[in-house]
């Protein structure tokens, strides 16, 4: 049986227990605090800002791939015009010239990043009429040739395009194309005046119709306007070299004589064109965009760095207790109770 001396000593030990018991129970993780009401001083000292993941950066999503059309007019030369009947002639001079003509292509393309660009296209050039004129010296005198007739072609280019950088959703560009022509040679006339007598040469000479196939390159320079985020629109100019092309044999309208064709030489267009380009989103039935997200939800308990949620350092709690037991003093024969009780042996 436990001796009441032992009891008295028990006594602060067990208010020291209890006290830090429930200390422990009213203890909570300290709070954590917005950000900007940190800021503002309107947090308690020390007071630790709640963290909470960035949001995702959004990125703008595009498939590449656009569609283009173009329409312009053409301005376009040739070199010389040759024929092998007037070999031994003396030329003394020569003026040729085409009138503008309309342009119409399409096309698809694909963007391979922020400055290249690929594009395939596919255009028809309308007719451009010719007109020339040629002054020989013959047998003391002169005679000359007038020409007339037209010209047409169908043209495919494979291009690429370096975009030199974007201001104010202004991006200027260069690029250079290479591909196919389909030369066609229309309607072609001569009339020849003081030719010396010959029939096919006194009078006036018609040209079958013929088209050829030449390899053709073309150089790129202009200007693009974004409208929008997948339509933008641009204002160029274009070189473009078609080779050369041959008029059918030339016979006399009385069908007395018939010389070989004449050899459009050099063929070059100087090309200004109207363009639109359309991304194949523009068609896409749901938003590219991800919907941008909400602000979020901070909460006391959002998920922090492994170093936030360290728990906080040890501190030595001091207790000051209600009351201090009395002084114990050993007791006396006086004060010491009496051990003899009825009954106990």
């Amino acid at each position: 049986m436990m001796s009441p001396n032992w009891k008295l000593a028990a006594i602060p030990f067990a208010l020291i227990l209890s006290s830090a018991a429930a200390d422990a129970a009213d203890y909570s993780p300290p709070l954590c605090y917005d950000a900007a009401v940190i800021a503002a001083g309107h947090a308690p000292p020390g007071a630790q800002p709640c963290y909470a993941p960035p949001p995702p950066v959004m990125v703008e999503e595009f498939s590449g791939w656009y569609l283009r059309g173009d329409i312009g007019m053409s301005n376009q030369q040739v070199g010389k015009l040759t024929n092998p009947a007037g070999a031994g002639l003396t030329m003394v001079s020569s003026n040729y010239g085409f009138d503008s003509a309309p342009i119409l292509g399409l096309g698809v393309g694909y963007y391979f990043n922020d400055w290249l660009r690929f594009d395939l296209t596919g255009e028809y050039r309308g007719r451009a009429n010719f007109h020339g004129s040629e002054n020989y010296a013959l047998n003391g005198g002169y005679s000359t040739d007038e020409y007339s007739g037209s010209k047409s072609e169908w043209l495919f280019l494979a291009n690429t395009y370096v975009d030199l950088g974007t201001w104010h959703n202004f991006t200027p560009f260069l690029g250079v194309g290479v591909g196919f022509a389909r030369v066609g040679l229309l309607n072609w006339k001569d009339g020849c005046h003081s030719c010396g007598g010959n029939p096919a040469n006194n009078g006036i000479s018609f040209a079958e119709d013929t088209s050829k196939w030449n390899f053709a390159w073309a150089l790129h320079a202009g200007v693009s306007y974004k409208v929008s985020r997948n339509f933008a629109v641009e204002l160029s100019y274009r070189y473009l070299d078609m080779g050369k092309a041959t008029t059918g044999p030339w016979v006399s309208y009385d069908f007395a004589q018939t010389l070989p064709g004449s050899t459009a030489d050099r063929l070059t267009s100087h090309d200004i064109r109207l363009g639109l380009r359309m991304n194949f989103d523009a068609f896409a039935s749901t938003p590219i965009y991800t919907a941008a997200p909400q602000p979020a939800s901070y909460s006391v308990y959002a998920k922090a760095p492994t170093s936030a949620l360290r728990a906080p350092a040890a501190q030595t709690p001091t207790y000051a207790p209600a009351h201090a037991p009395a002084a114990y003093a050993q007791p006396t024969a006086a004060t010491a109770p009496s051990t003899h009780y009825a009954g106990y042996r």
